[in-house]
């Protein structure tokens, strides 16, 4: 298979991954013994969508084996620049890891691992809840945080290390202190439900959130996972009674979800001033050669 024939097809998928249909250019009405394997690595919260893709691009291409596997966003960067293992396309959550962990990172051949991105959706955090979630009745954009700090309450998180979930958790938690004026959230929440404990600092103006190279639960109602659609099972299963989603994620498997604020929900341009005065570190050196700080 040629070098143009592949780009071809890479830029075809990712076409129609971003609804450019018009764009789609894949070789048709080739006759081959053995299918050409499209390798495609995403993040755990477009697996959905990217399995209906997949059937989508084989049915129009039956010469094309599109291959799929889910992790969390960070982890599926490290698998091509730490891991080197080969992709044809990698699909994030948070669009902006790319240039920030790809753009300066070189290959074997001394090119960038990526040098161009498409940013094809939006989305929104909220809480994801069944109906029999506890309080889930009296759960509202109101009192959300209050409830999810109540000792019979049981809460998920997707671990910030691996997955843009779980550091856009604890922004949105973060932010959730100005709006609401309750300086206490972060604390009942994140910082005393882990140990080493998740720390916020806040040099002039900036909040700042430090995760540590060691993150687990302290406190018996709090769960952390590997990335967000790991904690759907423990949701559906009435394990967990609530976890911060995807309103996307939410739809697709049937999830209740609340919608939060807009001023700390992290889905308008609008608010982007605000939402990045909240940043989070990870107070450890996990990539090679990139030390990442993720904004609001």
């Amino acid at each position: 298979m040629t070098r143009l024939a592949r780009s071809i097809l890479v830029m075809s998928f990712v076409c129609l991954t971003s609804l450019l249909l018009a764009l789609i250019t894949g070789p048709t009405g080739c006759s081959r013994e053995e299918p050409i394997e499209l390798r495609v690595i995403c993040a755990g919260s477009l697996m959905v969508p990217f399995q209906a893709l997949e059937k989508a691009y084989e049915t129009k291409y039956p010469d094309v084996e599109v291959l799929i596997e889910g992790h969390g966003s960070i982890q599926v960067i490290r698998q091509v620049t730490e891991l080197h293992r080969e992709a044809d396309v990698i699909a994030v959550a948070d669009y902006s890891l790319i240039p920030l962990l790809m753009y300066d990172v070189l290959a074997d051949n001394g090119q960038p691992y990526a040098d161009w991105t498409i940013k094809f959706a939006s989305n929104r955090l909220g809480i994801g809840y069944t109906q029999e979630s506890v309080y889930s009745q009296d759960l509202d954009a109101e009192n959300w945080y209050q409830i999810l700090s109540r000792p019979d309450v049981r809460l998920g998180f997707s671990d910030p290390r691996f997955d843009s979930l779980g550091y856009r958790a604890l922004m949105v938690i973060e932010l959730a202190e100005d709006y609401y004026g309750d300086d206490n959230i972060f604390d009942e929440l994140v910082y005393s439900s882990f140990d080493p404990p998740i720390t916020v600092a806040k040099p002039n103006g900036t909040q700042i959130i430090s995760v540590p190279e060691l993150v687990r639960s302290s406190d018996a109602r709090v769960f952390l996972r590997g990335y967000s659609v790991q904690l759907l099972a423990l949701l559906q299963a009435g394990e967990i009674d609530y976890a911060f989603e995807y309103e996307s994620v939410a739809q697709q498997f049937g999830l209740e979800f609340l919608e939060l604020p807009i001023e700390i929900d992290l889905s308008s341009n609008l608010y982007a001033g605000e939402y990045s005065r909240v940043a989070v570190r990870l107070n450890f050196q996990r990539f090679a050669s990139v030390n990442p700080s993720f904004e609001g």
